[in-house]
């Protein structure tokens, strides 16, 4: 007897049911795509950062060679309209730099050792000033005589000194190394800088015409915004030279022209904390010969920093370069976390060149006065 073959409704449902296993156990493509690309994407990430980490330093150098390029090509191409070729016009730029930082740094580096020679020779006078005050109004059996004798006696000057020279001994290797990437800046600055034109015609070759004119403008207001950062740095690091100079004189100050120089420079060209830099050193060296001077040196610095931040600061970087106070500040902070020193040091003139290319590609729209007196109105105060 032959056996019933099975209903066909019952073998399309096997086969149905067998097609929708086979279907189950495969894999979609987009979830082996999906797969590919986060593993792609973690493998480059991994692989960009490690790169970053360990190019840190040469872009570092990249960013100074930049931003050195940018602050001397404005008067490269003035000297370059009266002739000079602009290598030669480098070059002169890089030797008023040099002669301005050997000179700066010899006449602080010889106020700093007559300084200390002043205190070494000095020290047991002090002493004695200390022992004295003591006796008057603490104890009269206080003696320091035995500190006298071993700070002089005892070899503390003769160490107090030999430990200086260690230390600049030991900076020796550290200068090297500062000196070698200096000439690395240097000679990358003088690439950008003599070769501006050509570079900036390179850059522009690998884009589309609406593009080169987004780069060349963000390239010219780099060149402006740091040029006038640098400018605008200089020109209050004059006043506040001229000021400190005469309040120096004025109360007698020792080394009052190296010291106005040394207040001028840093208080300007380190952001944020330079103030408090540039003053400590004035007044830490009047407190050795006269208290109440160094007290009147403290004085003259707080006030003449008001006089800048609100008389003098204003109208120079408004020709210059306008930026915000939060702004700045914000930017440096960001900067001087991301690469140090380095960062905040071109934090300023990067937000600037941001600000103005911003403002000049933004859309504005006119503000409804209307709308905001009735805000104001509903909280409690008008807008005038």
């Amino acid at each position: 007897m032959e056996p019933e073959n099975p209903p066909e409704s019952q073998q399309s449902t096997s086969e149905s049911s067998a097609a929708v296993m086979r279907s189950d156990s495969k894999v979609p493509r987009w979830v082996i795509k999906a797969i590919t690309l986060f593993w792609l994407g973690w493998a480059v990430t991994y692989i960009g950062t490690g790169m970053l980490r360990n190019l840190r330093g040469f872009l570092i150098i990249v960013l100074i060679s930049l931003f050195l390029g940018f602050a001397i090509e404005p008067a490269v191409n003035k000297l370059e309209r009266w002739g000079v070729r602009r290598g030669l016009g480098v070059w002169i730029m890089y030797l008023l730099i040099f002669v301005s930082i050997v000179g700066f740094s010899a006449a602080i580096g010889t106020t700093l050792a007559t300084q200390i020679n002043n205190f070494i020779d000095e020290a047991p006078r002090y002493v004695e000033d200390a022992e004295s005050w003591l006796r008057d109004n603490v104890d009269e059996d206080i003696d320091l005589s035995r500190v006298t004798e071993e700070f002089v006696d005892g070899g503390g000057a003769a160490d107090l000194a030999n430990r200086f020279a260690d230390d600049v001994v030991n900076l020796g290797t550290t200068v090297v190394n500062v000196l070698f990437q200096t000439f690395t800046v240097l000679l990358f600055a003088f690439y950008i800088v003599a070769e501006g034109p050509k570079l900036r015609r390179t850059v522009c070759s690998f884009l589309p015409p609406a593009r080169q004119r987004a780069v060349l403008s963000v390239w010219d207001l780099a060149i402006e915004k740091t040029g006038g950062y640098i400018f605008s740095r200089g020109v209050l690091a004059v006043l506040s030279a001229i000021a400190h100079w005469i309040a120096f004189e004025m109360l007698n100050v020792p080394f009052s022209v190296p010291l106005a120089l040394w207040v001028g420079i840093m208080s300007q060209f380190i952001p944020v904390v330079g103030t408090y830099i540039a003053g400590a050193l004035p007044i830490l060296i009047t407190l050795i010969d006269s208290p109440r001077t160094g007290v009147f040196v403290l004085l003259v610095v707080v006030a003449y920093q008001q006089i800048e931040n609100y008389l003098f600061a204003p109208r120079v970087t408004a020709q210059t370069m306008e930026i915000h106070v939060a702004v700045a500040y914000g930017s440096v902070l960001v900067g001087s976390a991301l690469l140090g020193v380095v960062g905040a040091l071109l934090a300023l003139p990067f937000a600037a060149t941001m600000q103005a290319f911003i403002s000049g590609y933004r859309q504005q729209f006119e503000v409804e006065e209307d709308a905001l007196n009735e805000s104001a109105t509903r909280r409690g105060r008008r807008i005038t």
